[in-house]
């Protein structure tokens, strides 16, 4: 008997699975169109075609949700617990490119830019929102960066606290790009261009911190 209810509790923990994920699709969509303070429980629970009930539930009350869409994005960020080995610059270059391409394609993402405008609309209102962005979201790709400077610092290839070399090189990776797409007055750059973009950022940051072996 056991043995043959496994099966149905499996799918309702898959069904739940899915309505979370609708449920906080929905929550976005709101929180796009009307903005967080304005939004309220009852037109996320109409969008995601569930109860009140069932949606504190799955996720929780608004802010948690709003702090659940966030954190979502923010694992795109999620760098490996064990980095690749940089036994030389050469190394160390390629990975940087590497982050610098996949930092500048997941924030320039249409959806990633509406919540930065979200938490700059809201921030007097609901300052909430950039809090939330700022901890759960920038944080994560900072940390990430700082842990391959962190990284390079341990195997003798740069000098400097990683916190300063990450924002060092994350500035000259963004530029003015990042506000220029929150202004909406540019495209979201190609792969060639962001490619491009973090080689750039990757050979300017090494230019600046010579090999000190």
């Amino acid at each position: 008997m056991a043995a043959a209810s496994m099966p149905k509790r499996h799918q309702e923990g898959g069904d739940e699975t899915a309505v979370r994920e609708r449920i906080l699709e929905a929550a976005f969509a709101a929180f796009m169109k009307s903005g967080y303070a304005t939004t309220s429980t009852l037109e996320i629970a109409t969008r995601a075609r569930v109860s009140k009930r069932e949606l504190y539930k799955l996720v929780g009350n608004k802010q948690e949700m709003l702090i659940a869409c966030i954190s979502e994005r923010a694992k795109r960020f999620d760098v490996p617990a064990e980095l690749p080995l940089l036994p030389d610059r050469e190394t160390l270059a390629q990975v940087l490119v590497s982050f610098g391409k996949k930092f500048v394609h997941e924030v320039s993402d249409r959806a990633v830019i509406g919540v930065f405008r979200l938490a700059i609309a809201e921030a007097v209102q609901a300052p909430e929102v950039a809090r939330a962005l700022d901890s759960s979201g920038r944080e994560a790709s900072r940390a990430a960066l700082r842990k391959i400077m962190a990284e390079a610092q341990a195997s003798g290839l740069l000098t400097g606290r990683p916190a300063e070399l990450a924002e060092q090189f994350a500035g000259l990776l963004w530029r003015d790009l990042l506000v220029s797409l929150l202004l909406g007055v540019v495209a979201r750059p190609n792969p060639r261009e962001i490619a491009g973009r973090a080689r750039g950022a990757a050979a300017a940051f090494l230019q600046l911190h010579p090999s000190t072996k």
